[in-house]
């Protein structure tokens, strides 16, 4: 089974990353502008796109977040490792893709 001293340090981690992340994007999901003599028409289109594909990465960013609080949250509990469906042991080489997977294959196939 994986070292859940590991397992915890890279979730932390990841963790941190994703929190910088969103707080460095803050900018580029503010809302655009209406001023349309300082900004073209198509400047600011472009500009809303822009934004729209920053709140979905953001919001991707804040999924992932919630899945590393449950992993965690499942460390603490000693209940790492194992599908929150049945009961049975995650692959390992499962869990290796993805720490904060919840689900033995058999139950994601499901």
């Amino acid at each position: 089974m994986l070292d859940e001293t590991a397992v915890r340090q890279a979730l932390e981690t990841e963790r941190a990353e994703i929190e910088a992340e969103i707080a460095g994007s803050a900018d580029s999901r503010a809302t655009v502008t209406l001023d349309q003599t300082s900004v073209g028409r198509l400047s600011r289109m472009d500009a809303m796109q822009g934004q729209a594909m920053a709140q979905a990465a953001d919001q991707r960013r804040r999924l992932r977040l919630q899945r590393i609080a449950a992993t965690l949250q499942r460390l603490d509990e000693g209940e790492f490792g194992a599908c929150v469906v049945c009961g049975e042991d995650i692959a390992e080489a499962r869990l290796e893709i993805d720490l904060t997977t919840p689900t033995c294959i058999g139950c994601a196939k499901g």
